[in-house]
């Protein structure tokens, strides 16, 4: 079986708009990045594994007004042979992060599978913020460069600085009287975050924690983990022996484990032939 992801940015909405606003190419014809898939259809082509499931951004069905995923249809069905079957997720049904990615299932042979009866939970009803923030209240233990003290409150380097929340506020302002969309995002414990991107390291824009009588905060690295479904309410804690930047590129960059786990089950079946499992998808953690 193929697990794979190629690089989004030439897809993106965010990517199109940066490469569109410096003049370079974006779609397959971003020759550092966008081609990439092909490598990975040569990887299919050479190993003929029995599945694969590919993941990207939402906007590739749409990048290009559709050539671009109409390509990359043709070539892994018609090319290579392959049934395959697409279904845009919502990370938030099991995290709370608004985070919608295509997957891309593929079978060597017919063998029937269809993302139509997989079992997700409602989207509506997932988690909020509070699941996965520090508490502030002694309830967790404190950990190292990320949280202090008996409460394990997090760590003040966390906190905006009056410069960049000042700069944030005026960025957002400029764009809100232009009439576009771009600001910073401001959220609460009962809130779903938006997109955790891997440029969170700059400012944090994107995902702001409010604090009383204090400019907002970024999330902690360990915060990250549990956004992407790294670190299970309850588990252990998922290991980062890397700086915050680099931990915020490689969570940014990463897919929500939960919701691969999900399809990995729901594909589970067509790839031993066995009966489809009966575990729902908030039991994935307890047996797993």
């Amino acid at each position: 079986m193929l697990l794979a992801g190629f690089p989004c940015q030439p897809f993106s909405i965010a990517g199109v708009s940066k490469k569109n606003a410096l003049g370079r190419e974006h779609g397959f014809r971003c020759e550092a990045q966008g081609t990439l898939f092909f490598d990975v259809a040569r990887i299919i082509e050479h190993h003929q594994p029995k599945a694969f499931l590919l993941e990207n951004v939402k906007n590739l069905v749409s990048h290009d007004r559709g050539r671009t995923f109409d390509v990359i249809r043709r070539a892994l069905s018609e090319e290579l042979g392959y049934h395959i079957q697409t279904r845009i997720i919502d990370a938030k049904s099991f995290v709370p992060q608004h985070r919608e990615r295509i997957f891309i299932v593929g079978f060597r042979e017919d063998s029937g599978f269809s993302f139509d009866d997989i079992d997700l939970p409602d989207p509506a009803s997932g988690p909020r913020l509070s699941s996965m923030l520090h508490p502030e209240d002694g309830s967790e233990e404190a950990e190292s460069g990320y949280t202090e003290g008996v409460l394990a409150r997090v760590l003040p380097k966390y906190t905006l600085s009056d410069h960049l929340w000042g700069y944030l506020q005026s960025y957002a302002e400029k764009h809100r009287a232009k009439g576009n969309g771009f600001g910073f995002g401001l959220v609460g414990p009962e809130d779903t975050a938006r997109t955790l991107s891997a440029r969170y390291f700059k400012d944090g824009s994107e995902i702001l924690i409010r604090q009383a009588g204090r400019n907002p905060r970024r999330l902690t690295p360990r915060e990250c983990a549990r956004l992407m479904g790294f670190d299970g309410a309850g588990g252990n804690r998922f290991r980062i022996p890397v700086s915050d930047t680099q931990a915020y590129r490689q969570f940014g960059n990463a897919v929500v484990v939960p919701v691969i786990e999900a399809v990995a089950r729901h594909m589970q079946p067509f790839i031993t032939g066995a009966a489809a499992p009966t575990i729902v998808p908030e039991k994935v953690k307890e047996v797993a």
